[in-house]
């Protein structure tokens, strides 16, 4: 009986009813953190070639981190837990824009596609969606754990690319930018893995509820 009770569930009250949170729940935040550790890994390695290396031979290995960032952001985008559904939708959406328009520019370009990006900023309409995804995950971590690094990131991110889009940055600014970037991206990722669980599974009563909701307008 003792041994029963210590395995139960714990049982927390959501704002639309009871919930427990199961191992299911559970592996798909360990997911979507790694996903993030991986992007963030990946997303910092590449910066720091760009910014501490003069030697352009290194800019071909952007290419796989770049699509090792992409990967993992899209399965980091498929486990976060976001209670507006058309939201969560609307982010994988500006992934898979982003992903097949560096996909196509990678195919069709000589250059490695960071030059091509860099030198070609209009292709940022096409490229700048995976990180109009990524700046989402930003703001949803700021507005429901009030961390520092992603308010911050919620903003660097888009002063970064619409100032290279438009051409009102200085080259310092951008290399400042986006080491800003790459560090706060890393220690966000950190966090995250310290964190506990069940903050990220979130309130599981809303996703019922909002369900319910859904099936009965259908």
């Amino acid at each position: 009986m003792t041994t029963q009770t210590l395995s139960a569930p714990e049982v927390y009250q959501g704002q639309f009813g009871e919930f427990t949170i199961n191992q299911s729940d559970r592996t798909g935040v360990m997911i979507y953190r790694a996903g993030l550790m991986i992007a963030a890994l990946s997303f910092t390695v590449g910066s720091g070639l760009v910014l501490l290396n003069n030697n352009p031979s290194v800019l071909t290995l952007l290419t796989p981190l770049y699509a090792c960032f992409s990967l993992a952001l899209g399965v980091s985008l498929l486990t976060i837990h976001i209670y507006m559904a058309l939201l969560h939708r609307l982010l994988q959406i500006f992934w898979a824009i982003g992903s097949i328009t560096s996909v196509v520019l990678a195919l069709s370009s000589s250059e490695p596609l960071a030059v091509t990006i860099y030198n070609q900023p209009l292709t940022l309409f096409g490229v700048g969606f995976i990180f109009v995804a990524l700046t989402g995950i930003y703001f949803k971590e700021a507005f429901c754990f009030n961390r520092l690094e992603t308010k911050v990131l919620t903003v660097t991110v888009p002063l970064l690319l619409l100032g290279h889009l438009v051409g009102i940055l200085p080259t310092v600014g951008e290399q400042i930018l986006l080491g800003v970037w790459a560090v706060l991206f890393l220690v966000f990722a950190l966090r995250k893995a310290m964190q506990a669980i069940p903050p990220d599974i979130g309130d599981k009563s809303v996703f019922a509820y909002l369900k319910e909701q859904n099936s009965a307008k259908a």
